[in-house]
């Protein structure tokens, strides 16, 4: 009963859509924008780095906050599996709310800043090594979708292979790598067509009338 609690709790607080949250402080609808995704690299685009960055960091602590009371609270196997699967398995709850949110019609992120949060409260030395590939992959490339992708495999290698670690993560982080290889499905079509914008920390979409401190700009007549 702990296990199922938490997961509903985990899901629920990954369903909360800071981005869309935030982006709407700044008089943006950021699933009307850019890409339409409620992630960080849409809100920099959209409202500026600064905003983006609130966003991730609210984003990484919706999985790691999980994780991190799982590993508080379940200190021994359940059901054959081990604490660090259990964990895990409760800070993933909060990336399936992150991308299917019941607030904004079962639409979401693509998960990655909150998946990277529940790696770092069950499975941390394979989360920053993750995180390591990811920022390599994005300085030589600079797309977000390829770096997330290559990163999410890496995990799949890193919990095979690092010593420490349990076998029963392969697995998981493998399931993890298909939700998000489909979640990017579209970017991966731009970048074969090569139209995939590339990450950069300025904004890139201007700004709406609305935005506070603006104008609203003129009404053409007729």
């Amino acid at each position: 009963m702990t296990l199922l609690a938490l997961c509903v709790l985990s899901y629920l607080l990954g369903a909360i859509p800071f981005g869309v949250i935030v982006a709407r402080a700044k008089g943006i609808d950021i699933m009307s924008v850019g890409s339409g995704n409620i992630g960080a690299t849409n809100v920099v685009r959209a409202a500026g780095w600064q905003m983006g960055l609130v966003v991730f960091v609210l984003d990484i602590l919706k999985g790691l906050a999980p994780a991190a009371v799982a590993r508080s609270i379940l200190t021994s196997p359940v059901a054959g599996l081990d604490s660090q699967v259990v964990w895990l398995v409760v800070g993933f709850m909060a990336v399936l709310g992150h991308s299917f949110s019941p607030f904004i019609r079962f639409k979401g992120g693509k998960g990655i800043s909150t998946a990277l949060g529940a790696g770092l409260g069950a499975a941390p030395v394979v989360a920053l090594s993750s995180f390591g590939v990811f920022a390599l992959v994005l300085a030589a490339s600079r797309y977000v979708g390829l770096s997330s992708i290559i990163a999410a495999l890496s995990s799949v290698m890193f919990a095979a292979f690092l010593p420490g670690e349990s076998h029963q993560l392969v697995p998981l982080f493998g399931v993890l790598w298909l939700l998000i290889v489909w979640r990017h499905r579209k970017n991966l079509r731009r970048m074969r067509d090569g139209t995939e914008p590339k990450f950069t920390f300025r904004r890139t979409i201007p700004p709406p009338a609305t935005e506070p401190g603006l104008k609203e700009a003129p009404r053409q007549i007729g």
